[in-house]
């Protein structure tokens, strides 16, 4: 049997499910659906290709001596636009790697208090197979 405290331990975190998206703030879902597709391989493909069109441009624009380039080669503007998208990409993935953490901080505790009262009950379960078997040995 559990302690009064294990048991209201246990209670506390049936009622917090980790897996549950009900509650979340716009910005949590926003942040979870970032990180996914961020974190996703057509989003690297789909960047690569911004990328590697913004540098076609550039150079083609570069190369004939009527248009004029709208970035040079050092690609300043490439790399304000690449730092500005990384400024906000870090703190909203690592928010939501944060709310991951918790998450699994809270299905820790619950296989914890999971495993706890199952080796309570196997220990009850071998103290009657004890009793039994003692009781047969006398008999």
């Amino acid at each position: 049997m559990l302690t009064k405290e294990e048991e209201k331990h246990l209670q506390n975190i049936r009622i917090i499910n980790p897996l549950s998206k009900k509650g979340l703030t716009s910005g949590q879902k926003a942040a979870d659906f970032l990180t996914k597709w961020v974190g996703s391989w057509t989003f690297i493909s789909l960047f690569t290709i911004f990328l590697i069109l913004w540098i076609c441009v550039n150079v083609y624009f570069l190369s004939s001596a009527n248009k004029p380039s709208f970035d040079p080669y050092p690609f300043i503007l490439l790399n304000l636009v690449l730092a500005c998208l990384t400024a906000f990409q870090v703190p909203i993935i690592l928010m939501s790697q944060n709310r991951e953490n918790e998450r699994d901080r809270v299905r820790t505790e619950y296989d914890y208090a999971v495993d706890r009262k199952a080796e309570k009950e196997i220990r009850d379960v071998k103290e009657s197979l004890d009793k039994i078997k003692s009781h047969l040995r006398i008999k």
